[in-house]
């Protein structure tokens, strides 16, 4: 492998994981029912809670690894399917796809959890009766999604990179054939085009 790749792959990965261990931290250190203390009829008071910081620190390490991915590989979308292995661009392609999809649930799941859990000091009883919390496993969910995201991310950077070590390099001269010789002779475009326009 090259070494651009290799460098990619660990930074990318560092920010996976640190994504994913950041968004289990917000799962284990936000606000639970238990937590919230009821002083008079109508009024939650909430604790303060590292979960918003938690939370967000994993939304922007999730962002900076689908960044780094999406600016080195590029787009699918934007690339022309070489010729080399059909298997490999298939698996880059429905990485890619994957990738996206889980993204886009990850970053959802993550910022709507922090949202929900910057509840501070006093604040009033939802429906008349009880306080809201941030239901369990929303936070462990986005940081489980961010993982797969981050990884599929890999597969599709890894499967570009085979395709292009497998694909055969392309001349971009025109062949012409010598009447004599059955070789082709490979003349430069530019001078093909010469010989065409006086």
């Amino acid at each position: 492998m090259e070494r651009k790749v290799v460098v990619v792959s660990v930074i990318v990965g560092f920010f996976i994981l640190l994504s994913a261990v950041l968004g289990f931290a917000a799962e284990g250190k936000r606000i639970k029912a238990s937590d919230v203390e009821v002083s008079v009829p109508g009024e939650c008071i909430y604790p303060k809670s590292p979960a918003l910081f938690l939370g967000l620190s994993s939304v922007v390490a999730l962002i900076i690894a689908q960044a780094i991915i999406s600016s080195v590989a590029g787009c699918i979308c934007c690339r022309p399917r070489t010729a080399g292995s059909s298997s490999a661009w298939t698996v880059g392609l429905i990485s890619f796809i994957l990738s996206w999809i889980t993204f886009v649930a990850a970053f959802l799941l993550l910022l709507t959890g922090t949202a929900l859990n910057d509840q501070r000091g006093v604040e009033r009883m939802y429906f008349g009766n009880y306080c809201y919390v941030v239901k369990p496993g929303v936070f462990s969910s986005g940081a489980v999604l961010a993982f797969i995201s981050g990884s599929l991310g890999l597969v599709y950077y890894l499967s570009l990179v085979t395709n292009k070590q497998i694909s055969p390099q392309v001349n971009e001269g025109v062949a012409m054939v010598n009447p004599q010789s059955s070789q082709p002779v490979f003349v430069h475009e530019d001078t093909y085009n010469r010989q065409q326009n006086p």
